[in-house]
C-alpha cells in the first residue's frame, strides 16, 4: 500500500513537472518569436539566418519565399517590418515542433508604400540539434482592422 502511494506521488509530480517544462518551452518560443520581430525590424539578417531553417518557407499576401528570398528582401528594404503590435499569442508544443499563433498589427513598408494590416501570424519552430529554428512564417490577413 505504502509502495503504491509512494508510485502515485512520484508521478503526480513527475505530471507537474512535465507541465512545468513545457510552460518554459512555451515561454522560450514566446521569447524568440518576439526577439525575431525586433531582427526583423532592424534588419538583423545575420541573426535572422541564424534563426531561420535551411529549408524555411514564408508565405506572405503576395506568395511564397525561400529562407534566402525572404532574407535578401528583408537586407534590401523590399520589406521593412517597421513594427509589429503584439494583442495575442498562443504556443502548441508537439515533441519537437512548436507552433505558434501572433495575432499582430503590423506596420511595414512594402515596395515603398507604408502598410498597416492586422494578421494571424502562424509561426512553426523545429528544434534541431538543442535549439529551435523558425521552420515556416505565414501571413493571415484578418478581414476586420479591429485592434490589430
Amino acid at each position: 500500500m505504502r509502495a503504491s502511494i509512494l508510485g502515485l506521488f512520484a508521478l503526480m509530480i513527475g505530471v507537474q513537472c512535465a507541465g512545468a517544462q513545457q510552460t518554459s518551452v512555451e515561454q522560450e518560443i514566446i521569447d524568440l518569436s518576439a526577439i525575431k520581430w525586433r531582427w526583423m525590424s532592424d534588419r538583423q539578417v545575420d541573426s535572422l539566418a541564424a534563426l531561420f531553417h535551411e529549408k524555411a518557407v514564408f508565405v506572405h499576401m503576395g506568395g511564397t519565399m525561400s529562407r534566402e528570398r525572404e532574407l535578401e528582401v528583408i537586407r534590401g528594404g523590399g520589406i521593412h517590418y517597421k513594427h509589429a503590435e503584439i494583442h495575442e499569442v498562443s504556443v502548441n508544443v508537439i515533441d519537437s515542433t512548436a507552433i505558434l499563433l501572433n495575432r499582430i498589427r503590423l506596420d511595414a513598408v512594402v515596395g515603398g508604400n507604408e502598410v498597416t494590416n492586422p494578421f494571424v501570424v502562424t509561426e512553426v519552430y523545429v528544434q534541431q540539434d538543442g535549439r529551435w529554428r523558425l521552420a515556416s512564417l505565414s501571413f493571415t490577413r484578418l478581414l476586420t482592422q479591429g485592434d490589430g
